[in-house]
């Protein structure tokens, strides 16, 4: 089946949890058909069980987005059941607790790049060949950068690194793609309220070596934030944005 013009295909990784979760039900109570990938099986469950039931169901793909042949998998299924694809939001990703450089192992330092930057770059290989060759061609991708992909925290050198990493994937993709209607940006999160950042409520260890609380900002934010990106004509392109805590200590960190 080949997606119409007014119920467009988007695939969000990680959508198990915390900003995927947010992002998938928003985009599919928007009218788009949604694929939703993880590690998780039960988690993507979770996610699908929540969906709009005035949309289409949420399709379930377990998947490993480290892993190439799981990406090829994947994206086999998105064709063969949905025959195109017009968003890959690449949000898969993982930490490591705050470690000095020196005590990283490399099992941790590999294992937040395979699946931060690996991952994301496995996913937009595949996305790249599919919106190329498809009709109509073209489509979007938004990579889910984290402010630490400007300044980073104390101890947290593979998460930074991979992200960092995802700005010049970003930035390689717009370039290289934009002939073939491709266009891609990329959203920096500054403590959106999820589990990942429940930790922020009783304190965070600060540059200055402090420990401060931080504010959180509601995840819906970002996800308006995604729609807004995602809903663009192909001609027009978000770059970068910003969706943070106005008040979390990220300008002027350091």
């Amino acid at each position: 089946m080949i997606a119409t013009e007014h119920r467009k295909v988007a695939l969000v990784t990680g959508g198990g949890s915390g900003i995927g979760r947010a992002v998938s039900l928003t985009l599919q109570c928007n009218g788009y058909s949604v694929v939703i990938c993880g590690r998780r099986e039960a988690e993507l469950r979770k996610t699908a069980e929540a969906a709009s039931p005035s949309g289409k169901p949420i399709l379930v793909v377990p998947a490993d987005v480290s892993d190439p042949e799981s990406v090829r998998s994947l994206f086999d299924r998105i064709r063969q059941e949905l025959g195109r694809l017009d968003l890959l939001f690449n949000n898969a990703g993982i930490n490591v607790p705050p470690t000095p450089i020196e005590d990283l192992t490399y099992e941790q330092w590999n294992r937040v790049v395979s699946i931060n930057l690996t991952g994301a770059f496995l996913c937009a290989q595949e996305a790249i060949r599919l919106m190329k060759t498809q009709n109509p061609r073209g489509g979007r991708i938004i990579n889910n950068g984290s402010i630490s992909a400007t300044a980073p925290r104390p101890n947290s050198a593979p998460y930074t690194a991979t992200k960092h990493a995802i700005t010049g994937l970003t930035k390689s993709i717009s370039l290289d793609c934009r002939d073939y209607d491709i266009a891609c940006g990329q959203i920096d999160i500054g403590n959106a309220a999820t589990e990942m950042t429940q930790r922020m409520t009783a304190g965070v260890p600060q540059a200055n070596g402090a420990i401060m609380v931080e504010p959180r900002t509601d995840v819906r934010h970002v996800a308006e934030a995604v729609l807004y990106m995602a809903n663009l004509p192909l001609d027009a392109n978000v770059q970068f944005m910003t969706v943070m805590a106005t008040r979390m200590p990220f300008i002027g960190r350091g």
